[in-house]
């Protein structure tokens, strides 16, 4: 039987921290920001784009969901494909709780109804995590042929924001320090970082001492989920679902441009960019995204509109009220797919329950 065991403390720290990130990067992004022209040009969107860009957004589920049930497939589990998309929806919806919590989540409400074992299926998600890294990098690649000019004046954008930093007076806890007599931040921080590493390698191996034979079995199952894409036997329908859910990605993406007059000119070029910069933004451990999205579509649109010869403050104030579009559509789709499959999967492991008391 699978279990896991849960910290009620380490979730509550972990759902604090990414609130604090979100709360800052969310001040950081809305700082010096007139309200009254973002929710004018909110309240004047096309909405019709955004919907349809939804669709897009809600299809990339589905096909991911298809996709999974390739990969499981050699593991020696056929799964359903609704069962798939539900352990998704439910995955997501977790993110949005506790920062990457998804994963685990997906694995453990997939064992409730296909009975598919925790650590082969999580093996299987890190192997997905893997794909879409590479699939990311395509992106990159992509943003960096069409869109080089816009990279150089984003890297302008935010090292000038760090240098602004760098001039803004020291905080509460650099005070603190100053106050026992620690001048020295830098070699501060850099024993600090040495400190918190060493003691993170003494954890691991007081983990690994007293849960030795744990860890191996778990880590086995990732191996084994890991290694099933040299055992596929539909390399190529893994390869168009694949290709399927990031074009899916990009127009739900893209397609929510054309719903602002401002940035309704956006080339595919320019949709290259705002996915490969979103997902940069995405990547920081803030809740759902939260801030850290919204600063960098900030920053993201000031270097298009650089780049256009437009005015940055224009884009940056374009960037945001995209974000604040985008972003709660990312949220909406989650939280009613994610709502959804709650009661879904209940009735499905019911059915599962009910299945292996009549086999027994």
């Amino acid at each position: 039987m699978e279990k896991n065991s849960k910290n009620p403390l380490k979730s509550i720290l972990t759902i604090v921290i990414s609130l604090a990130f979100a709360g800052f990067f969310l001040w950081f992004a809305l700082k010096g920001l007139d309200f009254k022209v973002i929710q004018k040009s909110i309240e004047r969107a096309n909405y019709t784009w955004v919907f349809i860009a939804g669709v897009f957004g809600l299809l990339a589920y589905w096909l991911r969901a298809i996709r999974w049930n390739i990969l499981l497939e050699p593991l020696g589990y056929k799964i359903s494909d609704a069962n798939a998309f539900w352990t998704i929806s439910f995955g997501y919806l977790m993110n949005l709780t506790i920062p990457r919590s998804g994963e685990l989540a997906r694995s453990t409400a997939l064992y409730g109804v296909e009975d598919v074992p925790v650590d082969k299926s999580f093996g299987t998600i890190i192997l997905e995590r893997v794909v879409d890294l590479i699939c990311m990098i395509g992106f990159l690649g992509l943003t960096i042929i069409f869109k080089y000019d816009a990279i150089l004046s984003f890297y302008d954008i935010a090292t000038g924001q760090k240098e602004e930093k760098v001039k803004v007076e020291h905080g509460f806890f650099e005070k603190f320090l100053m106050k026992i007599g620690i001048v020295d931040f830098a070699a501060f921080y850099f024993y600090m970082k040495i400190s918190l590493f060493l003691l993170a390698i003494v954890g691991l191996i007081i983990l690994f001492k007293y849960k030795k034979d744990k860890l191996i079995g778990f880590a086995k199952g990732i191996l084994q989920g890991l290694t099933t894409i040299f055992k596929l036997r539909q390399k190529g329908k893994f390869i168009l679902y694949t290709i399927g859910i990031w074009i899916c990605y990009f127009l739900a993406a893209y397609l929510v441009c054309f719903s602002l007059p401002e940035t309704s000119d956006f080339t595919i070029g320019d949709g290259f960019f705002i996915i490969t910069v979103g997902t940069f933004g995405m990547i920081v451990p803030a809740s759902g995204g939260i801030g850290a999205f919204n600063l960098a579509m900030k920053y993201g649109f000031m270097a298009l509109f650089i780049s256009a010869g437009k005015n940055a403050v224009t884009g940056g104030e374009m960037g945001l009220i995209y974000s604040f579009i985008s972003l709660p559509l990312q949220f909406l789709l989650t939280i009613i797919s994610g709502l959804l499959s709650i009661p879904a999967l209940a009735r499905a492991r019911n059915k599962n329950v009910v299945k292996k008391e009549f086999t027994e």
